[in-house]
């Protein structure tokens, strides 16, 4: 049972935007009482996130997160936000799921004793993913599919295009929240998402046209050029677009590839074959999960080069985001390959920032840990790399330089960003 005299405190309000840091306390408790601080999260999937954290109050009978040192759990020493990131998932191998950003995330924090393990207090954090004002829009455009988000006010904002994984599906959580800091973003679907086919045969450039059109024809948009976010298997696409298409401006590329992979892409008369992968470079372990990160071939090589995107021929501004323990291919080798390539042909407006111990899927800030999950287009449980608190770091650091960049390339002099920024 809860005891009265003692609180737990989230600051500077218990409902926040979900990327947003909050001060836990708990107030109330004897002097130097020992606690266990624990967190849980129900993903969309219905699937428990958890952590857990032990502490020692002061002599006010104070525990301020923010102030104190986790001495055991499921992280150690003064981490504010370490109840958020740390939380994995009571099933192996899942990933946090949000299919609707409508409804907040609802994390609880609760104090036990540290001696007997009683509940002596609780409060929930709500994790909100919309701006008031801000429109959500369900789109089906002809063949396109996906979701629009208009930030509030009269704009016009920049915009970016938003695209997810081979996993399928869109981005709403990460969408939302950068719609949130002033753009027009649509996050768009191109694989296993409503009547789109779960296993095409190969990838059409001609729709992921038709979505950049229908982007810069919104009476929202700033224009004239647009910005794409990609992760992983599309970050070929992006790069794809940025080489192939008119009107984009700059390019976010998260742990990507710079060769087309898993299915051939089609654009008018051309075809990119999928880059096949080396077998016998797959490694195999006793717990199940296979690395398979040297399992993708260099695309320079002359057997290679029909499946190597020609981002000599793009002229936007380029961030590849790479992570030095990504485990599902070499994103580093391949962004270095890009990034040089793009400097032969005379272009230097080329990012590359890399990230040691983080992992594969590099997303918003405090969006759960996922160092291992079921490969789509593998069709197994592989390793994605990383640690814990180095990928949360890189989270964080990552949705700045994101926000900077599209702010710095697809704003003009005259345009004004949105006041959420």
């Amino acid at each position: 049972m809860a005891h009265s005299q003692i609180r737990v405190k989230i600051l500077p309000s218990f409902r926040c935007l979900f990327d947003k840091a909050v001060q836990v306390k708990v107030e109330g408790l004897a002097p130097h009482k020992r606690i266990q601080l624990r967190s849980k999260v129900v993903d969309d999937r219905g699937i428990n996130f958890t952590a857990s954290a032990q502490y020692k109050a002061d002599e006010t009978g104070l525990v301020d997160v923010c102030r104190a040192a986790s001495v055991g759990g499921s992280y150690t020493g003064v981490e504010p936000m370490g109840l958020f990131w740390a939380m994995a998932p009571e099933t192996p191998h899942s990933k946090f799921l949000k299919d609707n950003v409508l409804s907040p995330t609802l994390v609880e924090i609760q104090a036990l004793s540290g001696d007997t393990g009683e509940l002596l207090a609780a409060e929930t954090n709500e994790r909100v993913y919309m701006t008031e004002g801000m429109r959500r829009i369900q789109v089906r455009e002809g063949r396109i599919r996906g979701v629009l988000f208009i930030p509030p006010g009269k704009g016009p904002f920049p915009a970016v295009l938003d695209l997810y994984a081979f996993r399928g599906g869109v981005s709403e959580t990460r969408a939302s929240l950068l719609a949130g800091k002033g753009f027009v973003v649509l996050a768009l679907a191109y694989i296993r998402y409503q009547d789109l086919p779960k296993n095409p045969e190969n990838l059409d450039l001609e729709y992921f046209e038709e979505a950049a059109s229908f982007l810069r024809r919104q009476p929202q948009v700033l224009g004239p050029g647009i910005g794409i976010i990609s992760v992983s298997h599309s970050g070929a696409l992006a790069l794809s677009m940025a080489s192939f298409l008119p009107g984009i401006s700059a390019t976010v590329c998260i742990n990507g590839c710079n060769a087309n992979t898993v299915i051939p892409l089609h654009y008018k008369d051309i075809v990119m074959p999928a880059l096949l992968p080396v077998i016998e470079n797959i490694k195999f372990s006793d717990s199940g999960i296979i690395d398979i990160r040297d399992a993708t071939p260099d695309a320079t090589l002359v057997e290679n080069r029909e499946s190597l995107i020609p981002i000599e021929h793009a002229s936007c501004h380029f961030l590849f985001a790479v992570s030095a323990d990504d485990r599902n291919w070499n994103s580093s080798f391949f962004a270095s390959q890009a990034a040089a390539t793009l400097r032969q042909h005379g272009k230097e407006s080329v990012e590359v920032v890399e990230y040691p111990k983080a992992g594969h899927l590099l997303e918003v800030p405090y969006l759960q840990f996922y160092p291992s999950g079921f490969h789509a287009a593998v069709g197994h449980v592989v390793a994605f790399g990383g640690e814990p608190k180095a990928h949360s770091d890189a989270q964080l650091d990552l949705w700045e330089r994101v926000q900077m960049f599209f702010k710095k390339h697809l704003c003009t002099k005259n345009a004004s960003m949105s006041s959420a920024l």
